[in-house]
């Protein structure tokens, strides 16, 4: 920061003091640029665009007083044109003082070399003072080369000096970030212009060498005896010729091993081999095709000493005794290539052709080494635990996470909501068990039976759903194929088995009848016919009520409306519950019931029938001697 002295007082040290409201402290430009030209210009305002309080001159006097010479005897001499103004940058763009040296660098874990001479190469640029360090890059030397230090303004001391060209010369030694450099020569341009600036230079130096790098130069001294085989005529002879052969690894002995497949290939051209691998579809390997890549592969090898480095070093000529030929490889026979035994098993048609012209082998029988199928182990499902479906709990022994068995979807939609229902009673010892009645539900959408127990008062049992839908299967049946109970089997008189329960069908709806007519293929013929026998009375007894009801429409017709007249006049109302009480009354639904039992149901319901009028309905009700129709009855009473 600049102090700004306070008006008024002398400008002496000690007499100055900062202007604390001062945040500017820019200098002004004094180089600018003028149609491509650099050109000087004299600042107009002082340093953070104070103004000069100074008296400035003008341009035409401060070139008189540069240009002022001394009065000469002859007069004033014309005055000079003013010289330009060049900046530092602009003057010394790209020239660089080139010198040449070295430094020795100590190699301590060596026995053939104790210290390594490497040659760098030291840039001065004069535009910015800036130095780099550049090593020539060496063929297979091993060293990582190139820039050593890059470009910097370097350090010259501890004191925060750096150096400049004039601390540089031949045969002298400089030390940059604590490591010596000898400089031993410089280029021309380097020299004129050090001599140019009045430096003196040293003489120049030889480059010293480095030892074990002029010991690598110098040629080995090898007799090696010339071979008579001729192998350009072999690779001529035997150019894209190849044995193939087919092999198998064992690898089971070692930890998740398995037999593998592979190619074994050797060229006849240059007599090297290589192993391919087979893979398969979803054997779960990476696919890297080359086992051994293409090489020379040596049979028999120098036995070395145990500190011989074979994991660093690879086998040269002198270690091997004997290389494979192709008369290692036969059909049925182990070779060992690189500590893995392989064990050839086929062959392809231009191998076989080749070693029998070249060898003379005739037997190339493929070997089968395809092992026989491990012996199916037959699963055996558990015993039925009894909880749920057995196709659900078949699904536990298929899989660890269950799945719902299939359903057939078209037979339910095709079924959807048709039942089918019987009549039964429990077949049982018990003489209780004997006199109750149930209702047999078959689902013909779920291939599901269902028993209910009609509720009967006073009977001391709770009646309700007795067994929820399930397959029932039949006697004798196994988890490993069970049979269930089908439509075909549950006829008239048939005995079903429910789970150690049994039940005999007495009775069925007229809907069974007509399923089994609609569905003849489905059906057994004595199963059909059976339950036609069973609805023959009742079909007919139908058919006479019927025909009955229909010869007398006008006396039921007029004698009902008399009995509505007569049940006015004696404000007599019939119970709701009539109709239910006699349809629960006729067990086999012919329509017709004992005289006995109607009387007694009339007696229940409070019916007077000691009246004229309701014994002539009675009498014309009728039907034989000992039945009556009861639905003739009962639709008098509804007029």
């Amino acid at each position: 920061m600049s102090n700004q002295p306070v008006q008024g007082l002398p400008l002496m040290p000690g007499s100055s003091f900062r202007d604390p409201t001062k945040t500017a402290f820019h200098r002004s430009q004094t180089l600018g640029y003028k149609n491509g030209f650099a050109f000087k210009q004299l600042p107009k305002v002082g340093i953070g665009g104070t103004r000069i309080n100074v008296n400035q001159l003008s341009q035409a006097e401060l070139d008189e007083l540069s240009n002022k010479r001394p009065t000469l005897t002859y007069g004033e001499p014309k005055q000079a044109p003013p010289s330009d103004f060049i900046p530092a940058h602009v003057t010394f763009d790209k020239k660089v003082l080139k010198f040449d040296g070295y430094f020795q660098e100590d190699v301590p874990i060596s026995t053939e070399e104790h210290f390594r001479i490497r040659k760098v190469g030291i840039y001065y640029y004069l535009e910015d003072d800036s130095m780099s360090v550049m090593e020539p890059i060496v063929e297979n030397s091993g060293i990582p080369q190139g820039k050593l230090i890059k470009r910097q303004r370097l350090p010259k001391n501890d004191r925060g000096d750096y150096y400049h060209w004039k601390d540089l010369n031949r045969g002298i030694n400089i030390t940059i970030y604590g490591k010596t450099f000898r400089i031993v020569d410089c280029d021309a341009f380097t020299e004129t212009f050090l001599q140019s600036q009045g430096i003196e230079l040293n003489p120049p130096e030889k480059m010293i060498f480095d030892p074990y790098t002029e010991l690598r130069k110098m040629p080995l001294r090898m007799y090696v005896t010339p071979s008579d085989f001729d192998q350009l005529k072999q690779f001529l002879a035997f150019d894209k010729k190849v044995l193939r052969f087919y092999a198998m690894w064992d690898d089971t002995e070692s930890m998740f091993g398995e037999n593998r497949r592979f190619i074994i290939h050797y060229y006849l051209a240059d007599d090297t081999v290589e192993v391919r691998e087979v893979h398969e579809r979803n054997n779960g390997r990476d696919p890297f095709p080359v086992l051994i890549r293409r090489q020379r592969l040596p049979k028999k090898i120098v036995e070395n000493k145990g500190t011989f480095p074979s994991c660093v070093l690879e086998i040269s000529d002198q270690e091997v005794l004997e290389w494979f030929t192709a008369k290692d490889f036969a059909v049925g026979k182990s070779t060992t290539l690189l500590g893995r035994k392989f064990f050839i098993y086929d062959c392809d048609e231009f191998t076989r052709q080749f070693c029998q012209d070249k060898f003379g082998i005739t037997d190339f029988q493929p070997v089968d080494i395809k092992k026989p199928p491990p012996e199916e182990i037959k699963q055996e499902i558990p015993p039925y635990n009894g909880y749920g479906f057995l196709e659900d709990s078949l699904q536990n022994c298929f899989s660890l996470i269950p799945q719902p068995p299939r359903k057939n979807i078209i037979k339910m939609l095709e079924n959807d909501r048709k039942v089918l229902r019987y009549a039964a009673i429990m077949e049982s010892p018990n003489p209780d068990d004997s006199k109750r009645r149930f209702v047999l539900s078959y689902c013909l959408a779920t291939d599901m039976i269902s028993i209910y127990e009609p509720p009967v008062r006073n009977s001391g049992i709770i009646g309700g759903k007795y067994l929820g839908r399930t397959r029932v299967p039949k006697p004798g049946s196994s988890t490993d194929n069970p049979i269930y109970y089908e439509p075909a089997d549950l006829t008239i008189g048939a005995m079903v088995e429910v789970f150690g329960h049994r039940f005999i069908i007495v009775d069925a709806d007229e809907h069974v009848l007509n399923y089994m007519e609609e569905n003849l293929n489905s059906f057994p013929a004595a199963v059909v016919q059976s339950m036609r026998d069973h609805f023959a009375p009742r079909q007919a007894a139908k058919e006479a009520v019927k025909r009955l009801a229909e010869s007398e429409p006008d006396a039921l017709g007029t004698l009902s409306e008399q009995l509505q007249e007569h049940m006015q006049r004696h404000n007599y109302l019939p119970d709701s519950n009539m109709q239910a009480a006699f349809l629960e009354q006729d067990k086999d639904g012919s329509g017709l019931i004992n005289k006995a039992e109607f009387f007694a149901l009339c007696d229940r319901f409070k019916v007077p029938v000691d009246d004229p009028i309701f014994q002539k309905l009675i009498n014309l009700c009728s039907h034989g001697e000992n039945q009556i129709r009861y639905a003739s009855f009962l639709r008098a009473f509804q007029g």
